[in-house]
């Protein structure tokens, strides 16, 4: 008989129950037949959770290195703590599959356009892979020429933006992600959605005091956060969003029947059709309202466009990467060393709280919700897969 405690950003609770390292979930035996909540987290192990998704991806035909991509970009937005662009996604894609309308494995081939730049048209497959490949062609083309530029068109959701920044920083280059989205935010002092909640994304590598990661949307919240509201059972706060009659509200079924609301008025507004110029009207992609939605529209492709540059940090600098590296620390320490505001006990740079986070969470596994395990083990076995999350084993007391 142990306690196990299980703890996630916004909550710890301890649950008696019977267990055996290393077993499925569904070997977890409250005991006293104790019934384990929708809402009590369970701890994965991050190479279980990797294995789940590339095990159900395999059974509808995507290659390995394919489905490790896939894989990759949803097993690490949990490990940083943003669990709306986590593997709770992946029956959504899987649906699209089903669908027809996510092209599995198509042959993927970059038009070189200049010297530094590159198309890549990307058939209507995952956007993970397609974002994945373009953002290792701007390396390429970087590591010859300084800097490299790749669009990409007919494309679909990316998923977390940091992916490929960190993508890049891990070769040693600074990068800048950019894509658009369906329609669900309306341009300022409209009521009408029309731009999408697309990411703005730039990393820098660092050196002692980590990496520069920002990778932010242009609205108050995700629309992710709002359907991880809605999947939990849970409200939103007062300023996230309008119901379908443009009224304010906290209920998340609501606000996804409405509109998001930009940050800071028309500057995210402005930021909203920033991403769509470059990530869809100059890549050839859809824009102005042309993205489909991948969870109303199981009819149409999305049509998604992705705009990447990477380029060596350190071109202008005499001292190349060291000094680049030693610069990078001196800005960080800064900013961090500033007098607090009152009520502020830590001041964090961008990418800092996901870094700690990610450390944590590779450590001691992925907080999931026993609703969220259950409604992953049913898609499992839906698609005929025999595979089940792993809890992590848990230290001798």
């Amino acid at each position: 008989m142990t306690w196990h405690a299980t703890a996630s950003c916004k909550q710890f609770e301890l649950t008696k129950c019977t267990h055996v390292p290393g077993e499925p979930l569904d070997a977890l035996v409250p005991i006293a037949a104790m019934v384990i909540s929708s809402s009590t987290s369970v701890l994965v192990a991050p190479a279980s959770a990797h294995a789940f998704v590339t095990s159900i991806l395999a059974k509808h035909g995507i290659p390995p290195d394919r489905a490790n991509m896939v894989a990759d970009s949803l097993v690490l937005a949990d490990l940083r703590g943003v669990d709306t662009h986590g593997i709770n996604r992946l029956g959504g894609y899987i649906e699209r599959l089903k669908h027809g309308v996510l092209s599995p494995n198509p042959d993927l081939q970059f038009d070189i356009k200049a010297p530094v730049a590159a198309l890549l048209d990307a058939k209507n497959t995952f956007g993970f892979v397609a974002a994945s490949l373009a953002v290792d062609k701007a390396a390429e083309l970087a590591e010859t020429y300084g800097i490299g530029v790749v669009a990409v068109r007919h494309s679909n959701h990316y998923g977390m933006a940091a992916t490929y920044l960190l993508r890049a920083i891990k070769r040693g280059y600074a990068a800048m992600a950019f894509t658009n989205a369906s329609r669900s935010m309306p341009p300022w002092g409209a009521k009408e959605p029309l731009l999408g909640t697309s990411p703005f994304a730039v990393g820098v590598p660092g050196g002692k005091q980590g990496d520069f990661v920002l990778d932010m949307s242009p609205s108050v919240a995700a629309r992710g956060k709002i359907r991880k509201a809605a999947r939990r059972g849970e409200k939103i706060p007062e300023g996230y969003a309008l119901d379908a009659d443009g009224r304010p509200t906290t209920d998340p079924e609501a606000a996804l029947n409405g509109v998001v609301l930009p940050i800071g008025g028309s500057k995210g507004s402005g930021l909203a059709m920033m991403m769509d110029i470059f990530g869809g009207l100059m890549s050839g992609a859809a824009f102005a309202g042309g993205v489909n939605d991948q969870y109303k529209n199981l009819e149409e492709s999305q049509d998604v466009g992705h705009w990447f540059l990477v380029f060596k940090p350190d071109l202008f600098l005499e001292g190349g990467m060291d000094e680049l590296r030693s610069r990078m620390d001196t800005l960080m320490a800064r900013v961090r060393a500033c007098e607090k505001a009152e009520g502020v006990s830590r001041i964090f740079t961008s990418g800092e709280i996901e870094a700690e986070i990610q450390t944590q969470r590779e450590s001691e596994g992925i907080p999931y919700t026993r609703a969220e395990v259950d409604a992953l083990h049913t898609l499992a076995k839906e698609v005929g897969v025999d595979v089940r999350l792993q809890r992590v084993a848990q230290k001798a007391e």
